[in-house]
């Protein structure tokens, strides 16, 4: 019977869920998804001053925004510094450990005599072998690992390939501080064994921790897990990631209107590889993750290809799951609210309408709403200076003319609003263009839209009518025959 694959993803919750975060929770979720294991959450808050609420809040929203789901309820690493003190102590009766009563100076003194003569061995094991009844009177004592000083610590991590450390360069580190709070790598060590983790994937900043973990392991003779070190994400100039490359939240992907499948289909993509297929539904990334396939070389971040990705994903979409999308994203986005207020079922039905030309345009939700700037603008409709400048004297007694012939149009249709338009430049002597652009300007603000005939048919005759009116100056309106509320 083969063993139940278990793996966790484990953030500190000193920030939010950053890309690289969601990354590795990815591939973890996907690993063990594929396998019918398990994907355990450990919040690692074990640095109090720094752990705040708010970040745990919002790496569990990123997490859920991703759709990356958990088994079980998340484990806080601090509540269980009693279980890791206990196994500290465990250590100390095995022989594997010992109390150091070095002071704060001398270990600054060992720091410093280490970096002189390019030692990358800090501490000099000064209490390693002697009698705790030379201890100091009234010092409290931190606990470390008494680590082998001869020989190899060997990881075959299944990215990396073969790791090896020589063990006269690794110190004897910290388990338990002198005020009694255990270390970051105790706490690992220990978590990662009582909740029967199988496999490791994290970043391959952690690849020297799992030298010191691996000792712990042996020390307390529990099987070590499948360990897995993924290469950083880079920018696309090959240095560390920064803000200007997109190291940014969770959260600030979905402000920018992208779609969690469409981040979720580029991150896996990420440093691994199938073959030359790019596009993946869940489904098929599931069935196909494997480690192996993760490249030794950090991956590079490239915003032109998640956008385009996003787009092709928006494309693809639903329009009614597109306008549930926005609906999501409108308390994450500035002057989401005032939208929100807008959204009438009449606003929804005239969005969905127009959403098959909307989404052909778009890269993003951001660029789905600014498409529909003209269904959400109030009258007098603001006009950008584009359409300013279009809409001339001239061009307002041609919308003057064009709307005394849309009032006798019935019904009101993409057919019927194009043939009324059409033969009207036909009798005008003029290309359809040059009609069609100045009731965009009175339709919709701006000089790009939608279809023309879309928007008139979207926007619906009442409303079109009225428009047209609010730019044709006093002496140009409309004589009475047209009515903007027929």
């Amino acid at each position: 019977m083969t063993e139940s694959v278990v793996v966790r993803f484990a953030p500190s919750p000193t920030g939010f869920l950053h890309i690289g975060g969601a990354r590795t929770a990815l591939f973890n979720w996907l690993y063990a998804r594929g396998r019918g294991g398990k994907m355990l959450l450990r919040i690692e808050d074990t640095d109090r001053e720094r752990s705040t609420q708010a970040a745990i809040d919002a790496i569990l929203d990123g997490l859920s925004w991703l759709g990356i789901d958990w088994d079980g309820e998340a484990i806080y690493q601090f509540a269980r510094s009693a279980r890791h003190r206990e196994v500290a102590e465990q250590l100390l009766a095995m022989g594997h450990a010992y109390r150091c009563y070095a002071s704060p100076e001398e270990l600054t003194q060992m720091r410093e005599a280490a970096r002189r003569e390019g030692r990358s061995k800090l501490y000099d094991g000064r209490w390693r072998d002697r009698d705790p009844g030379d201890a100091p009177p009234g010092v409290k004592p931190a606990i470390r690992l008494k680590a082998p000083l001869t020989g190899e610590t060997v990881i075959d991590d299944q990215v990396q390939g073969r790791v090896v450390w020589q063990n006269e360069n690794l110190d004897d580190l910290v388990l338990l501080r002198s005020d009694g709070t255990p270390t970051y790598m105790l706490a690992v060590v220990v978590d990662d064994h009582d909740m029967a983790v199988t496999h490791i994937i994290r970043g391959d900043d952690h690849l020297t921790n799992a030298a010191r973990q691996k000792q712990i392991y042996d020390a307390l003779g529990w099987p070590l897990p499948v360990m897995a070190h993924i290469p950083l994400i880079h920018g696309p100039d090959g240095s560390k990631l920064s803000k200007r490359h997109g190291a940014l939240g969770v959260d600030a992907y979905r402000a920018m209107g992208y779609l969690p499948a469409a981040l979720r289909n580029y991150l896996v993509r990420l440093g691994w590889s199938h073959g030359d297929q790019e596009i993946f539904s869940t489904e098929e990334m599931i069935a196909a993750f494997d480690l192996p396939q993760i490249g030794r070389s950090p991956a590079r971040f490239d915003f032109p290809k998640l956008e385009s990705l996003n787009g092709h994903y928006i494309r693809g979409g639903a329009d009614a799951a597109l306008l549930a999308a926005i609906d999501q994203l409108l308390p994450h986005v500035a002057d989401g609210g005032k939208i929100a207020a807008k959204m009438t079922p009449q606003l929804r039905s005239q969005w969905l309408a127009a959403m098959p030309s909307l989404k052909e345009r778009a890269k993003t939700l951001l660029d789905l709403i600014d498409g529909a700037h003209f269904l959400l603008a109030d009258r007098p409709l603001p006009l950008d200076d584009k359409a300013k400048a279009l809409l001339t004297p001239d061009a307002g007694a041609l919308l003057r003319d064009i709307a005394a012939d849309l009032v006798a149009v019935e019904p009101w249709t993409i057919e019927t609003t194009e043939q009324a338009v059409r033969v009207f430049a036909e009798r005008r002597g003029v290309k359809l263009g040059a009609v069609a652009q100045p009731l965009r300007a009175a339709l919709t603000g701006r000089i790009t839209s939608p279809g023309i005939f879309e928007v008139l048919t979207v926007l619906g005759k009442a409303e079109s009518l009225a428009r047209i009116a609010d730019q044709i100056t006093p002496d140009e309106q409309l004589g009475a025959s047209v009515d903007p509320r027929e």
